[in-house]
């Protein structure tokens, strides 16, 4: 150890010293930065890096060992043979690359170990040839130990410094790597110049040129230096160009340079659009894979084809800008593949114009194609018919089923008319279980009737009722252009109605529009369109008519009847409308707005009359029928026992259990039970034993042929006295005249209703004292003193 430093102090130039210390430690800092980068890449570009790596280490080693031997002074002029120093750079780039390689294949410290031995074996050579290539009138006689120790410790270094390399993170890895690298370098240089012997020879002829000691090392350190920073340099460079086109190789467009109109460059994913090679592109016109219509401007979209080698097109869209290319002045066309966006907004489109389930096209569809089918008829004096379809027990099927059994009965049908129907009639379905069929270029109504008695038959082939539950019917509508309209809204509205008819008719059948027979329809489709918005347009109202005690002529309570003022029709009367209103479950909302109205104004008056509402056979369908009234009573503060509920027996037919268990609870509640038109209809004794009524009503139908019929005395006695064996009273309505009166009085009736004793007013009359002035009188006058708004 004491020799070398002692060689080191007294035989070398300390300058130059830490002029090669610090080439070495550029050269190996260069070295391991590039195989760092070597680690990052792929296979391909590995060796590459490697190359560049030990090229740049060997350089470093070269430079280190010459300029330490141009810091020596050995008493003599020196100078190298140009052949063995040349060789000796070879050898350290060459076995520094062979060290590298087996050093970065393995992840075991064997791997290590032996590239480590292989740097040493390679630094060794390296010096060796380089000692040999001194021309000098000496002999050098080298230390077979010294030179061992050297290589061994040598290796150790490198081995660690591989090792460093491979086990540290960030700065550390590079700083430690590289020290352990310098020091290997400069144990083996100085341990071996340490152990030489220099024996001179006089008289040996010295053929290399002599130069200055100094001037020798400053251009060999420049030159390394060079040598290493180009490297390094063009590592980093290859580098940054590296990391440009995998940045554009990722890009998710395709991008094409040119250069006046030539393709430069392209990246990969433009490659796999067009299925060619870069060789193909580079030379090419852009139109050679490109539709261009004209000159393209910057900054602004073009959608356009793509060729691709296949020929085929592809739905683009191309972006140019401007950039600085290699030196030139570059256009990058940024080409951006629609495939995906082009099928998405296809199926966008699908869906916005076709039903999910089915895939017929829906309402949005059909009314454009029944308008150009409307035009084209118009151009060519042609006809159109228009088949409007709905399901027979569909919705009890769908409720019963399940949706799931539901949607599969819509497919059905939907492939059904697919089949009977041709390739020229347009199917859609409108929402729900109805359809809707255009027929255009056929006569008619000849194809109209083929085409209905198809779908019939087809349908009644596979939906068997008797047989299948789940089977359905079909009802259809048909209107004719332009004998049934010359409009899209008249001939569908035509359609519509017709279908109206067809289901009114017994369905399963198919009806043309007729205009006779569908006047009355469509009078009283008008009537249920009208009464759904009859509440929000405040057009009901409604009227209170009183009800007498026949034996003192006192108000006991009123009835209220609902009102309608149709515009356009005057006042309507229920028989009007309730009618149509229970066939469109209308009644639902048109009873509970009656029974709001009525407590609510019930609850207004000073004297705790009663107050009876109608109640329609359709509202006991409602499973919560019993939780509504009972809220509309909390709601209004209406005394239970005050509400009287008029039910007809027609409200048993349906679901006669359910009926009977909502009554029983809303009896208990305190409500009271009222028989209407008891004597008519369904009329069964045994609903006045299910169910205990409070009241019975005498049809106005047998009150209205009292004065002349006998049979209608007897059964109003008979009804009368019915109820006095039950303890139930009875009331009779439809008192008209005095001598009606009188006949119920004498027939024990307890109570009366009619237009004698007073209209149906909005505010009911309570001042008894102007009601037993009219009875007094026995007038004809049919309006009751109005009284004081309670």
């Amino acid at each position: 150890m004491f020799s070398v430093l002692t060689c080191i102090r007294d035989n070398h130039d300390w300058r130059l010293i830490v002029a090669a210390v610090i080439v070495c430690l550029v050269g190996n800092v260069a070295a391991m930065l590039l195989l760092f980068r070597a680690q990052e890449c792929d296979r391909a570009q590995q060796r590459r890096w490697i190359i560049a790596s030990a090229f740049a280490c060997g350089v470093g080693i070269w430079a280190t060992h010459f300029i330490s031997m141009l810091a020596y002074d050995g008493g003599f002029p020196i100078t190298y043979g140009l052949g063995l120093t040349v060789l000796s750079v070879v050898l350290s780039i060459g076995i520094s690359l062979l060290a590298m390689l087996v050093a970065s294949e393995g992840t075991s410290g064997y791997s290590f170990a032996s590239g480590g031995v292989l740097m040493a074996l390679g630094i060794g050579a390296m010096h060796l040839t380089g000692m040999q290539a001194i021309e000098a009138p000496v002999d050098i006689i080298y230390d077979p130990y010294a030179t061992l120790v050297a290589i061994c410790l040598g290796a150790i270094l490198a081995s660690g410094a591989f090792l460093s390399f491979s086990r540290l993170k960030g700065g550390k890895r590079l700083l430690c790597s590289a020290i352990a690298m310098v020091c290997a370098i400069a144990a083996m240089h100085f341990i071996s110049m340490s152990s030489i012997t220099l024996v001179p020879v006089p008289g040996r002829s010295i053929t290399a040129t002599v130069l200055e000691t100094k001037t020798l090392a400053a251009i060999v350190m420049a030159v390394s230096t060079i040598l290493i920073l180009i490297a390094l340099g063009a590592a980093l460079l290859a580098s940054y160009l590296t990391d440009l086109r995998g940045l554009a190789n990722a890009s998710m467009e395709g991008l094409l340079i040119l250069h006046r109109d030539v393709i430069v460059d392209a990246n990969e994913q433009i490659l796999a659009m067009t299925g060619c090679r870069l060789a193909d592109l580079l030379g090419a016109k852009p139109d050679t894979v490109l539709v261009l219509p004209g000159e393209i401007g910057e900054a602004t979209h073009h959608e356009t084809q793509l060729l691709t080698k296949d020929e085929t097109e592809l739905p683009v869209e191309v972006l140019v800008r401007r950039m600085v290319y290699r030196g030139r002045n570059c256009r990058v066309l940024v080409v951006r593949d629609l495939t995906e966006r082009k099928r998405a907004q296809q199926m966008i489109e699908h869906l916005a114009q076709h039903d999910v389930l089915t895939g017929l096209p829906n309402r949005s569809l059909f009314d454009t194609r029944i308008r150009h089918a409307l035009q084209a008829a118009q151009r060519k004096r042609g006809q159109v018919a228009v088949f409007f379809m709905d399901l027979d027990r569909f919705k009890a099927v769908n409720d019963i089923f399940g949706h799931a059994e539901g949607d599969r009965i819509l497919c059905k049908v939907a492939a059904l008319l697919r089949r009977v129907a041709d390739d020229s009639a347009t199917i859609a379905r409108l929402g729900g279980d109805e359809f809707a069929i255009i027929q255009a270029g056929k006569k008619q109504p000849e194809a109209a009737q083929r085409l209905a008695g198809d779908i019939l038959e087809a349908l009644a082939g596979e939906m068997d009722v008797t047989r299948d539950p789940t089977a359905v019917g079909i009802s259809m509508g048909i209107a004719i252009y332009p004998a049934d309209g010359r409009s899209v809204e008249e001939l569908s509205d035509n359609a519509d109605t017709a279908l109206y008819r067809a289901k009114h008719a017994g369905r399963g059948k198919a009806c043309f529009f007729d205009t006779d027979m569908d006047a009355a329809v469509r009078a009283r489709r008008q009537i249920e369109t009208e009464l759904r918005h009859a509440i929000s347009r405040n057009q009901l109202y409604v009227n209170y008519q009183p009800i007498l005690d026949s034996t003192t002529n006192a108000v006991s309570g009123y009835e209220a009847l609902m009102r309608w003022n149709r515009p356009g029709h005057g006042i309507s009367e229920p028989n009007v409308f309730i009618s149509i209103a229970e066939e469109s479950g209308t009644i639902v909302q048109l009873g509970e707005w009656v029974m709001r109205q009525a407590c609510t104004e019930a609850a207004r008056w000073p004297q705790p009359l009663s107050i009876a509402v109608n109640v329609s056979p359709v509202q006991f369908m409602l499973p919560n029928l019993y939780e509504r009234f009972a809220a509309i009573l909390e709601e209004t503060g209406l005394a239970p026992q005050r509400l009287e509920l008029e039910i007809t027996e027609a409200a048993f037919v349906r679901d006669r259990a359910n009926t009977i268990s909502t009554l029983m609870r809303l009896h208990e509640l305190g409500v009271r039970i009222v028989m209407d038109d008891f004597g008519t209809g369904f009329s069964s004794l045994s609903n006045l034993r299910a169910l205990p009524f409070d009241k019975i009503k005498v049809d106005r139908s047998f009150t209205g042929v009292l004065e002349h019929d006998a049979a209608a005395r007897s059964i109003v006695r008979a009804i009368i006295g019915l109820g006095h064996s039950l303890g139930i009273q009875v009331v009779t309505e439809g008192v008209e005249t005095e001598l009606q009166r009188k006949i119920v009085i004498d027939e024990g009736c307890g109570q009366m209703q009619g237009l004698l004793l007073g209209k149906p007013d909005i505010e009911p009359s309570l001042k008894l004292a102007a009601r037993e002035s009219f009875l007094s009188t026995h007038a004809d006058e049919r309006t009751p003193p109005k009284a004081i708004s309670a």
